[in-house]
């Protein structure tokens, strides 16, 4: 019973984050926006739990990521002055959501579950918890662009735009390429039950994730120049995802199941000793380490 009720606090500060930091933007279709995400999830919980099923789990963040974007675009479109920042804006963000959302629907297909989901789908209120964090991961990665895309005057085009674009194709990129290769890894029967080390995975055990905080520091760039006052908390997209990857639902859980699967071997313990968990090139730190 207690930690039921934990996991009810934690869905309601998630809640109450996301939608405090939409109050802050001072524009009500925001608002709207991040009670639509929220929507969403709750609604498409209850079958999820129902089935005892997360097949659905990702493809859901990442369609509700198309939807919402769209609808905000929607609603600030003007036939008399079309704003290409905002379309080029939310291009960018569509065309990651899409990319990813199927990439990771097709994986679990594959695989028949997702791991991380064997513990939590059995009890009704950590499962909802899990949803719950997802529109807490779609409102606050895409807040600042959705705030730019409905500001008064658009997405401004500027240096801090165009400088925003390409560290977002950057991060996109890496992102692909790190799936690519680590999917492609995976398909030799060779290497069955290894882990990856060549490609962009010598230079970061988690390359894929690495990409994936680039590219929403590429968003928050892009988004930067049309926002004003409190607007800028919305900044934070970059920081949340790499909280969200590190310490909750990425790197932490990969870290400590890679030390299971292969801690005993030397060259695994050669590669994470010579390979960044997350940072090219950085300085590498005294921790266990994983692959995904």
């Amino acid at each position: 019973m207690k930690q039921a009720l934990l996991n009810l606090l934690f869905s309601l500060i998630a809640f109450s984050v996301a939608y405090s930091i939409a109050l802050l933007t001072g524009l009500q279709v925001i608002q709207q926006a991040v009670l639509i995400v929220f929507l969403i999830q709750w609604l498409l919980f209850v079958p999820a739990y129902f089935f005892q099923t997360e097949k659905f789990y990702d493809l859901t963040g990442s369609a509700t990521y198309l939807f919402i974007v769209s609808y905000i675009s929607f609603q600030s479109y003007s036939a008399i002055n079309v704003n290409m920042g905002s379309i080029l804006l939310a291009s960018c963000i569509i065309l990651w959501a899409a990319r990813l959302g199927s990439f990771l629907f097709k994986r679990v297909q594959k695989s028949g579950e997702d791991k991380r989901f064997a513990s939590i789908k059995p009890s009704l209120t950590r499962f909802f918890m899990a949803w719950t964090l997802q529109g807490m991961w779609v409102s606050l990665c895409s807040m600042c662009a959705l705030t730019a895309i409905a500001s008064k005057n658009g997405v401004v085009q500027n240096g801090f735009f165009y400088l925003g674009m390409l560290v977002f194709i950057f991060g996109f990129v890496v992102e692909i390429i790190a799936d690519w290769q680590k999917a492609t890894f995976r398909k030799n029967p060779e290497n069955k039950n290894q882990f990856i080390s060549n490609g962009l995975w010598s230079y970061s055990r988690h390359p894929n994730y690495f990409g994936e905080i680039t590219l929403w520091l590429g968003i928050s760039i892009m988004s930067f120049s049309s926002l004003s006052s409190w607007q800028y908390i919305t900044l934070i997209s970059p920081l949340f995802t790499y909280i969200l990857l590190v310490y909750i639902s990425g790197v932490r859980i990969l870290e400590i199941s890679g030390m299971e699967k292969w801690g005993h071997l030397d060259n695994y313990q050669a590669y994470i000793r010579t390979t960044p968990s997350l940072f090219p090139f950085s300085k590498i730190p005294p921790q266990i380490g994983s692959n995904r």
